[in-house]
């Protein structure tokens, strides 16, 4: 548990989303025994793909997996529950997966664990092992609590990234009506309305114009007469 905690606040020092995805399959790597490669499948609307890897290895696994429909990750995207195989290349559960990913790339074990929040589903946290019987239930545990911890933080993290852009459009067209006030003495509602205009004619976000406005002091459009 406390090694969790440490967990958790490492991946929490991740920039972004991205970042804190790579610091938690690195982490897990070091943190769970027998564990030699680390990857995390997205479920998304267009499907599965791998959004964060320990090794190009992983992508390959994973990629097998996808392109079969059989695995551990498959499974575990289907069903929830945590699949694990220490044999995965004699396992009836995966008859072309396990065989292939054994001999062209050299897995034993694979344990897949979902990440999970309260209200969804996140992905699944794949844990590769080159050796056969890698895994045991005291691993089983770790990476389940281990998957906790990331699947809260990616999802708190991203709340914090969305939070973070939005105030800083706020403060980037509140500083564009400023200049555009200033310049043609306007109110900050007609100020706010030259920037939604030039927005709809360009074909550009409001917060790209006000940004730019900010940084160049350029605009080229009158206010219309009123």
């Amino acid at each position: 548990m406390e090694a969790a905690g440490e967990f958790a606040r490492d991946v929490n020092q991740g920039k972004g989303e991205t970042e804190r995805l790579d610091l938690g399959v690195e982490l897990v790597v070091e943190l769970v025994e027998g564990c030699d490669h680390v990857g995390i499948t997205a479920i998304g609307p267009n499907g599965v793909e791998t959004v964060a890897a320990s090794s190009e290895k992983t992508i390959l696994c994973d990629q097998l997996q996808y392109d079969l429909k059989e695995g551990p990750c498959i499974d575990t995207v289907r069903t929830h529950h945590t699949a694990i195989s220490n044999a995965v290349a004699s396992d009836p559960r995966w008859p072309r997966w396990g065989p292939a990913v054994a001999e062209t790339y050299g897995v034993g074990s694979m344990l897949s664990v979902l990440l999970y929040t309260h209200d969804d589903s996140y992905g699944v946290l794949n844990l590769y092992s080159d050796h056969p019987q890698a895994y045991n239930g005291d691993d089983i545990l770790t990476a389940e609590a281990l998957a906790a911890h990331l699947a809260v933080a990616a999802t708190n993290g991203r709340e914090l990234d969305n939070r973070g852009l939005a105030m800083i459009s706020r403060t980037a067209i509140g500083q564009a009506e400023g200049i555009l006030m200033e310049r043609f003495k306007i109110t900050a509602e007609q100020a706010f309305q030259m920037l939604r205009e030039e927005s709809q004619n360009t074909n550009r976000k409001l917060a790209r114009i006000a940004a730019d406005l900010n940084s160049t002091g350029i605009w080229r459009r009158p206010p219309r007469a009123r």
